[in-house]
């Protein structure tokens, strides 16, 4: 007897997200979930679709994002979609919208993701109300981060908080953890969190263990001290009783170049002793504010956006510097606030991150940028086409592997990151003989090529080259 599904997908390479060896066969969905996989012959599709052999694997989770707003103001998401993601891990880095009181403002670089108080949420139940309340085409799980709670409790933040400061932060970090928010990061590298303790951190963070929640860093240094601000990570995680993300991890400025040769063989040490993850971009460059301090360490600096001169997004600091006739410091302190694209790694050591096991993908993108860094689109289709396919860094199962059942792993992401038979069924069908990023530089903007077909809970968000309108996509909360 024949079965009615809402979808069936045929003639599919099914690249499950383990790891193991892709396999023949075709795909039932139902709803929301998978019901069926490899041979369906019962099963006849409401919506029946020819995979013409191209690659099926779980929908792609972006573990590094800060697409907090960009999920209420663009919830097509069509620069995260086009590249088969469809799940994002947002308030990284010690920013996220919530909780903040709306009266304190906005301030740097809480204005990567926010440009004015209307768009800040005092608790997380209000930002996952309005996530609710508009869904966006995929799904979102939400940290929250230390730097917004510094910023929500402390009168000052060139110096470490007091015991009761601290106290007020922790509160607010348990309350967000009841409210659904997976664990908390930090941003120990930026002036709103570089005067915290380590003994503040582990204060705030101490809900994390009882929560069996995450947490992540950028790290305090990545440069010269790269090794200490790994132990502190690391010792927070201890002191938490829970696992560590290394966010973005990397070595910059030239003459720390090579120094991933000592940074993993410590990672893959601690990871033997305690929980540890990390995650990584595809590209030698970063993208963050555009900050006076570090003009002298790099010599290409790229604009990407300007409150002061907002007609110079995407010039290099230099060729802005000579047309103004001024240092670039001084260019830099005009065009604040800003953004900016630093090239200050090593293809080396980006290539031997990417290798590391237990890498995962994160985009680290900038979606409010004018000319935001080509990763915002690129990332994951860059890292199946170049850096698997072409450079053969590794096969594409792992390379889906790192994007899917690792992250839905190490998050503690329900029901997500395997194609297997009762599985929420957020798909990517590609070709994987042409998946490759086409946003560059130059053209930052460019969807890649070779993603054929999106679905987010059993619907589709992506069709051959362009979003169908559908927005299904939730709120993720921790398993257990």
């Amino acid at each position: 007897m024949r079965k009615s599904c809402s979808l069936v997908i045929r003639n599919v390479s099914i690249i499950d997200g383990t790891g193991a060896p892709a396999r023949q066969g075709d795909i039932a969905v139902d709803g929301e979930r998978i019901v069926a996989l490899g041979d369906i012959n019962g099963f006849y599709g409401q919506t029946d679709i020819d995979g013409d052999g191209l690659a099926l694997a779980p929908g792609f989770v972006d573990v590094h994002t800060h697409d907090d707003r960009a999920l209420l103001s663009n919830p097509d998401m069509v620069a995260k979609v086009s590249q088969g993601v469809t799940t994002v891990i947002t308030g990284n880095c010690g920013i996220s919208l919530a909780p903040f009181p709306r009266e304190k403002g906005v301030v740097p670089p809480m204005d990567l993701i926010a440009q004015n108080p209307e768009q800040l949420f005092p608790r997380f139940s209000d930002y996952f109300e309005a996530l609710a309340a508009r869904p966006p085409a995929i799904n979102a799980a939400a940290l929250v981060g230390h730097s917004t709670l510094r910023m929500a409790v402390m009168d000052r933040l060139d110096r470490a908080a007091t015991g009761e400061e601290i106290k007020a932060m922790r509160s607010m970090v348990e309350r967000s953890l009841d409210d659904g928010a997976i664990g908390m990061s930090t941003g120990l590298y930026y002036a709103p969190a570089a005067a915290a303790s380590t003994a503040e951190v582990e204060g705030v963070g101490e809900p994390l263990g009882r929560y069996g929640r995450v947490y992540t860093t950028h790290m305090r240094d990545e440069a010269e001290h790269v090794m200490e601000a790994l132990e502190e990570a690391f010792q927070i995680g201890r002191s938490c009783d829970c696992r560590v993300i290394i966010s973005h991890h990397k070595v910059t400025n030239p003459k720390n170049h090579g120094r991933t040769r000592e940074t993993l063989p410590l990672i893959e040490k601690r990871s033997r002793e305690q929980p540890v993850g990390l995650d990584v971009y595809p590209y030698c460059a970063s993208s963050t504010i555009l900050e006076e301090r570090r003009v002298g360490l790099v010599d290409r600096i790229l604009v990407t956006w300007s409150k002061a001169r907002p007609d110079l997004a995407g010039r290099d600091l230099s060729d802005i510097a000579s047309e103004l006739g001024v240092s670039r410091e001084e260019a830099a302190r005009r065009l604040s606030p800003a953004g900016a694209v630093y090239f200050t790694m090593s293809e080396d050591d980006v290539q031997r991150v990417l290798k590391f096991p237990q890498s995962m993908i994160g985009s680290d993108g900038l979606p409010h940028d004018e000319r935001p860094h080509p990763r915002l689109w690129g990332t994951f289709p860059r890292v199946l086409g170049h850096y698997s396919r072409d450079l053969g860094l590794f096969g594409i199962e792992d390379a889906v592997r790192r994007m899917t059942s690792l992250p839905a792993e190490q998050f503690s992401l329900r029901d997500r990151g395997v194609l297997r038979e009762g599985m929420m069924a957020d798909l990517v069908l590609f070709d994987p003989a042409t998946v490759i990023d086409s946003a560059t530089f130059d053209e930052p903007m460019r969807p890649a090529e070779g993603v054929r077909k999106v679905i987010v809970n059993g619907r589709m968000v992506w069709d051959d080259g362009k979003p169908t309108g559908q927005r299904p996509g939730r709120v993720l909360r921790p398993a257990g």
